[in-house]
């Protein structure tokens, strides 16, 4: 690759996710209404809330950064800045691909080649603690729902069913997580003695040097994380007219990050449909307010997502110069 397409490649990509976005944006119910609201939003006095949202943004990635170095030591590690710059590659890499996994790629990029393949278990591991506390979380919301909302439940076809059967796939996922997670040396050892499974031993092997600190440090980061993400939606619903309390803000969206946990996505660009729906169906049960729900998923997927994937996609060019050297 030439010094001269090295340099077009962050804007490219900068430029083809920028059009993904606004494919998906017009292609939503109710975005013009939502987009209306946020301008309206952005001017009112509750703007503040909107600006200390996007304040959270970094606090946000700067934890799963701090995570994914711990991650790392097994292997030698990573500094902390090019950890923070990996993980918003990542971002920009996982809006073209299923569930998130170009992720993976992304991150791996600021990595040296002899670590590359090591790291992918290692980062699974930590991805696996986020997956936990959203089960886990998303269990007592689902808990909630059940013993605060049975009259509009009552109202919905099939709602008390759908959220048995939820309740019941979260906690068959939960105890099998939790027992990978808690035994991650063993379960190497067993994968190594699967003969198919041999030749992968030096992406398997990694997983046994984790010890039982990192792995409680990695679990505890991963639950600030999302006590960031209930803080930033509880400051937002208010700014677009949902009115709702803590506990019923912590319930639904503990619910809706856990469908949107479960239910494969092609890519977090159309991961915005199933958001609103999400949201919508589950704090439908607390608010009529269905404008104001949509544009404060608006909100919080743009913060959380879109701005740090446009900067990852600024980035690449560092880490192509980079490498080229």
């Amino acid at each position: 690759m030439s010094n001269k397409s090295i340099k077009i490649l962050g804007p490219l990509v900068f430029l083809l996710l920028a059009g993904f976005i606004y494919r998906q944006v017009i292609h939503q119910p109710g975005w013009k209404e939502s987009l209306q609201q946020m301008g309206v939003a952005i001017r009112g006095p509750q703007q503040w809330k909107l600006w200390l949202v996007l304040l959270l943004m970094p606090v946000n990635w700067g934890i799963e950064a701090r995570k994914w170095q711990l991650a790392l030591r097994p292997i030698g590690g990573i500094g902390y800045g090019d950890a923070f710059r990996a993980v918003f590659t990542g971002t920009t890499m996982a809006s073209f691909t299923p569930n998130r996994m170009g992720e993976y790629l992304g991150r791996i990029l600021y990595l040296k080649e002899g670590k590359r393949i090591k790291s992918i278990s290692l980062t699974m591991a930590c991805s696996i603690a986020q997956l936990m506390v959203t089960l886990l979380i998303g269990l007592a919301g689902i808990l909630y729902l059940r013993a605060t909302a049975q009259t509009a439940l009552a109202g919905l076809p099939h709602g008390q069913m759908a959220l048995t059967v939820l309740l019941w796939i979260v906690v068959v996922l939960l105890i099998i997580l939790t027992f990978i997670y808690c035994r991650l040396t063993l379960v190497a050892s067993l994968l190594l003695k699967i003969p198919g499974l041999r030749r992968y031993s030096a992406f398997i092997k990694v997983l046994e040097n984790f010890d039982a600190a990192i792995l409680l440090r990695i679990l505890f980061l991963s639950f600030g994380r999302y006590i960031v993400f209930i803080v930033q939606y509880s400051l937002v619903f208010p700014v677009f007219g949902v009115a709702l309390g803590f506990w019923q803000v912590w319930s639904g969206m503990s619910v809706v990050f856990l469908v949107m946990a479960v239910v494969p996505t092609l890519t977090f660009l159309t991961e915005l449909g199933l958001r609103w729906e999400a949201s919508i169906q589950v704090l439908e049960l607390y608010s009529s307010n269905v404008v104001g729900i949509f544009a404060t998923s608006f909100a919080i997927w743009l913060i959380n997502l879109i701005i740090p994937a446009l900067i990852g996609s600024l980035l690449i060019v560092s880490i192509k110069l980079f490498k080229s050297r």
